[in-house]
């Protein structure tokens, strides 16, 4: 015996597939842009704790205006900057982020990534600049940024994407 799925039952599953899509869609536009995070660390949300939870205790401490610690990591070196009260102030930032993390930069030892193995020159997400040797790509509002010296990746960079930056920002 042969069944046939009549035209009424194939159009309400359409809707209904059509509708999940939508749903599917919005949830994900809705969804807050969030910073750029390495090692479970992340701009404007973590802590020193949270940091030193992370990645151990750091071999430098740079306490007072920059507010910088300093980890040996496979690969090299992790700086971890975090907010202060003038940055706080400069951005017109809400006062409870002074002592989150504002910037991860990451100084690699001896990558062998280049802009075209991580797919940047054909990511059009991500702004390009030249300077002679070195070359930088930034996606702001990411929060990423790679900076390549003689086509080697030398520095990675997470700080806060645009967005949450300026959803941080007190209003007046």
């Amino acid at each position: 015996m042969k069944k046939t799925v009549s035209t009424q039952t194939r159009s309400l599953g359409l809707t209904l597939a059509l509708v999940s899509a939508f749903v599917a869609f919005a949830a994900s536009a809705a969804s807050p842009a969030s910073a750029a995070t390495w090692g479970g660390i992340e701009p404007l949300k973590s802590r020193r704790a949270d940091v030193e939870r992370a990645l151990g205790k750091p071999i430098e401490d740079k306490p007072g205006r920059t507010g910088t610690l300093k980890f040996k990591v496979a690969g090299g070196l992790v700086a971890v900057v975090f907010v202060d009260a003038r940055f706080v102030t400069a951005h017109k930032l809400a006062a409870d982020l002074e002592g989150t993390v504002r910037q991860v930069v990451l100084q690699h030892d001896s990558s062998t990534e280049t802009p075209d193995s991580m797919n940047l020159p054909k990511n059009g997400s991500f702004e390009r600049e030249n300077r002679g040797q070195v070359t930088v790509f930034r996606n702001p509002r990411e929060g990423l940024g790679y900076t390549f010296i003689d086509g080697r990746l030398r520095t990675s960079y997470y700080t806060a994407a645009a967005a949450q930056l300026a959803r941080s920002q007190t209003k007046g």
